[in-house]
């Protein structure tokens, strides 16, 4: 390939492709119900996405929102196709995260592995567009690791090793800790990325659902037009 202008500037173009080209293409997945998604889930991708470049070994290629199926029967969860569209609206001003429909298609509920294994495959189907996942989450989710019997231990393995992680804190959160005393994290520490938020932010979407419960406010924790669409489908009113 070919640069124009002076040698030096020749040079520095051409060290600067061989950087991109060297360093690792990931995709950032994030499961969960997103009922609804919060500028907080939001924030999660520019956290993780600036954490694994600013190391120079990373390129973050996209970023996936994946609303977990109405099958999981989880509490106050509401109908997929409303959280869809909530994330799509929420996402329309990002030219780099997209929601998928995979998970909330299914007839029954799949677990983070199968929903994984499933977008290594959907996004590397093409042999020019070969990139490594990473499982986005926030602490809470890997602390639910050492809850016994809720996950599989090879689930485990196969997250935290294969795939890896990226985990965003929240105050009062130790990931470093938690890892250091798992033997079943401490095996996979090195694909296993901190990303650490020094602006408090702990937007909830259970609370945020309580405080529409209660009529209150929640402008500026989600996006405006996502709260549009909560009023004109009288969402999270019981």
């Amino acid at each position: 390939k070919r640069f124009k202008g002076s040698g030096v500037l020749n040079r520095v173009a051409l060290l600067t492709e061989m950087a991109s080209t060297s360093r690792a293409k990931i995709w950032l997945v994030a499961c969960g119900s997103f009922n609804p998604i919060t500028n907080m889930h939001l924030r999660l991708f520019e956290l993780a996405r600036d954490t694994l470049q600013q190391t120079g070994r990373y390129e973050v290629v996209g970023g996936i929102v994946s609303p977990v199926n109405d099958a999981y029967k989880k509490k106050g969860l509401i109908s997929g196709d409303h959280r869809l569209e909530m994330c799509r609206i929420a996402l329309k001003s990002s030219d780099w995260i997209k929601v998928e429909d995979w998970e909330v298609r299914q007839k029954a509920w799949t677990t983070t592995r199968d929903t994984m294994d499933y977008y290594e495959r959907h996004l590397n189907s093409k042999p020019d567009s070969q990139a490594s996942l990473r499982l986005l989450c926030g602490a809470d989710l890997l602390e639910s690791f050492g809850v016994p019997d809720l996950w599989k231990v090879d689930d485990v393995d196969v997250l935290t090793g294969h795939f890896g992680l990226v985990v965003v804190t929240r105050a009062g959160s130790n990931p470093e800790k938690f890892i250091h005393e798992s033997d079943a994290l401490h095996k996979n520490t090195e694909s296993i990325t901190i990303a650490r938020e020094w602006i408090p932010n702990e937007i909830s979407s259970t609370e945020i659902r309580r405080a529409i419960r209660h009529q209150s406010s929640v402008r500026y924790l989600i996006p405006d037009e996502v709260i549009q669409y909560i009023k004109a489908n009288n969402l999270y009113q019981a």
